[in-house]
């Protein structure tokens, strides 16, 4: 009999297990597709020798995450890259503003914006550690840090427009619009304003790094730790029910709540089951990866050195396209998120050439194809990036489905952000990942939510071993 199973090898399964290994739980991960990751797999999607990531690429809160920091993943070879500039955003007639490293040269760029934005990110900065282990734990370890959450908590709270209203420059409020709209909601909803601010404090902390090689390597160093604590994994293995698992008093799943509902069966009460199984999820994302032949030809000189590149123009236009995606209707000028791994690491692309990853936001279990309106985007603030495209990949939000079930409907952040869902989650009570007796939910429906950090994985082990602090 084993301590423990774990069902899904994404990064807070891996977290899990390794967690339950260390503890000295004997464990077994079980993946139903070929290779382990979840939404952190690279492959070769167009040409042999151009590494893609397929899902996850830049990670705000790799690097930062408390657990990470705990693990020696770079003993099994995790290889954090930090960009020159984290992130730029571009304008129209050849501006742009970036996040750098540097508090005081991001500052600079945003001109009379500067002092205020500094004293905005500085509160955050002075206590990162403390504001950050609050961010990405459950409400109720949150409630047991009442001084620091009283003293950022309003903030963090605040919507996205909320925060940008605190600044005078076009520049310096489509830099915010960007970063809320991360949280794949309206700039209007309550916490987008904390999903910008934390972004870009964790930019000026740690920076937005990547991983050598592709976020494939966060995976894979997760999995060479824990086979060396003995845990074990076991790919191609689709799970239906626990009642085919192996038997253990512990069941983690790492997977979206009505996979859960239904892998759970008769041990989720009526109630939580029908909570689970009517989950709401938010808009979902398609996505485009490229091989070029050359780096993309930025009108602007400061998105070439960057990492991530928020394409989408002012602050009304990107709120405007956030809006249309979350009612459900069809792009039209959408937001685009934009990685240039190559740029950061030349390995993942032979011969001069560059691979380029970027996604936007489009309606639940959308079927359309945002291909075009995509580029079109690129292109405005790149005049000739089409003309260096030599292949494309094109994930739509129901292929991102079919390639990882824990994107229902394309929706890649484990269900729709909210405020209720924040204060809520999957479940009010002590163990908020609990979801019958034995069985626990790891993925990123659960606290803190989307991103790779592992720490949905560790806080479910904690709390089900009731050491949570």
């Amino acid at each position: 009999m084993l301590d423990a199973v774990v069902v899904g090898s994404g990064p807070n399964g891996l977290a899990a297990a390794v967690e339950l290994a260390r503890r000295g739980r004997s464990v077994t991960v079980l993946e139903g597709a070929a290779t382990i990751g979840g939404g952190t797999r690279t492959e070769e999607l167009i040409e042999t020798g151009h590494w893609h990531d397929v899902c996850s690429a830049v990670h705000p809160l790799g690097m930062a995450s408390p657990y990470f920091r705990q693990l020696p993943l770079k003993r099994f070879g995790l290889e954090w890259l930090v960009p020159e500039l984290q992130l730029s955003h571009p304008l129209d007639g050849g501006r742009a503003v970036a996040l750098s490293q540097s508090l005081e040269d991001t500052a600079a760029m945003l001109d009379a914006d500067g002092q205020r934005y500094r004293a905005t990110v500085v509160p955050l900065l002075t206590q990162w550690d403390r504001v950050l282990a609050g961010t990405l734990a459950p409400l109720q370890s949150c409630l047991r840090r009442p001084t620091t959450m009283a003293r950022f908590g309003v903030s963090l709270i605040r919507s996205a427009q909320s925060i940008a209203s605190r600044f005078d420059g076009d520049s310096t409020r489509a830099l915010i619009a960007g970063l809320g709209a991360h949280s794949v909601a309206r700039l209007s909803a309550p916490a987008t304003g904390g999903v910008a601010l934390i972004l870009a404090a964790a930019a000026h902390a740690d920076g937005w790094p990547m991983a050598r090689g592709g976020s494939h390597a966060i995976a894979a160093t997760l999995a060479a730790y824990l086979r060396e604590l003995g845990g074990k994994i076991e790919t191609g293995r689709w799970v239906k029910s626990v009642d085919e698992l192996h038997p253990a008093p512990a069941i983690y799943l790492d997977t979206s709540p009505a996979a859960a509902a239904r892998i759970a069966g008769s041990r989720v009460g009526p109630r939580l089951a029908r909570r689970l199984t009517s989950w709401p999820h938010g808009p979902g994302v398609h996505k485009v990866d490229w091989i070029l032949d050359g780096p993309i030809p930025w009108s602007d000189p400061l998105s070439g050195r960057a990492g991530t590149v928020h394409v989408g123009g002012t602050f009304e236009e990107i709120a405007a396209a956030e809006d249309r995606a979350f009612a459900g209707d069809a792009p039209e000028n959408p937001f685009v998120i934009l990685a240039q791994p190559s740029m950061v690491d030349p390995s993942r692309a032979p011969g001069g050439r560059h691979i380029v990853w970027g996604y936007c936001h489009v309606p639940h279990g959308y079927d359309g194809d945002a291909t075009a309106l995509i580029e079109a985007q690129v292109e405005r603030f790149a005049p000739g990036f089409r003309d260096r495209i030599v292949g494309r990949h094109v994930h739509s939000a129901n292929g991102l489905a079919a390639y990882n079930p824990n994107n229902v409907g394309g929706d890649i952040g484990g269900g729709a952000m909210s405020l209720h869902r924040l204060l809520r989650g999957i479940r009010v009570g002590r163990n908020p990942y609990e979801i019958g007796d034995g069985i626990y939910m790891c993925s990123a429906a659960t606290p803190p939510g989307g991103g790779v950090h592992g720490m949905c994985g560790f806080n479910a082990v904690r709390y089900s071993i009731g050491d949570q602090a």
